[in-house]
C-alpha cells in the first residue's frame, strides 16, 4: 500500500529516484514515442534543473515528481505502483494551491492521462503536432480553484 508521507521541492538528491520513477511512468504513458536516452538526457539537464520540480514520497521513497513551469505543468509522472492511489491528484492539487489555474500539454495516445486530466477538471483547448515526434499534443486548462481568491 503506497501510504503519502510528504510532498517537497525537488533537491539534486533525489536525481537518481526521480529519474527512476520518470522512465517506468513514461515507459507506461509514451509507448509510441522512441529515444529514451536522449529524452532522460533532457530531463537531467534541462527540466530537472530548470523547472520547479516537486515529489511525492512514500516511507521516504520518491514515488512521483511534477514540474511547474510557472502555471504549466510541464510533467506529472507516478510510479507505476503508486498509481491510482491519489497521489498525482494530490500534486495536482499541490500546484493548484500554489499556482491556481493551471495548464499542461499531454499526447492524444495518452488517454490513461487524458482521462485523469478530465477527472481534475482540466478541459481541452486546442491541439497541435509535437515537432519532436510527430504526434498529436493538447492543451489542457484548468481554472482556479474555487476556495481560491
Amino acid at each position: 500500500m503506497i501510504e503519502l508521507t510528504a510532498i517537497r521541492r525537488y533537491t539534486a538528491t533525489d536525481e537518481s529516484a526521480a529519474m527512476d520513477v520518470w522512465s517506468r511512468a513514461s515507459r507506461i504513458a509514451h509507448p509510441f514515442i522512441c529515444g529514451e536516452g536522449e529524452r532522460a538526457r533532457k530531463m537531467r539537464e534541462v527540466y530537472l534543473v530548470h523547472a520547479e520540480n516537486w515529489v511525492a514520497t512514500s516511507n521516504g521513497r520518491v514515488v512521483a515528481l511534477l514540474g511547474l513551469l510557472d502555471a504549466e505543468i510541464g510533467g506529472l509522472f507516478v510510479a507505476p505502483e503508486a498509481q491510482g492511489k491519489g497521489v498525482g491528484r494530490q500534486l495536482v492539487a499541490h500546484a493548484a494551491a500554489l499556482r491556481g489555474p493551471l495548464t499542461l500539454d499531454v499526447y492524444e495516445k495518452n488517454v490513461e492521462a487524458r482521462h485523469f486530466y478530465a477527472r481534475m477538471d482540466f478541459m481541452e483547448e486546442s491541439r497541435r503536432v509535437d515537432d519532436d515526434y510527430d504526434e498529436v499534443m493538447l492543451k489542457l486548462v484548468r481554472p482556479a480553484p474555487k476556495n481560491q481568491d
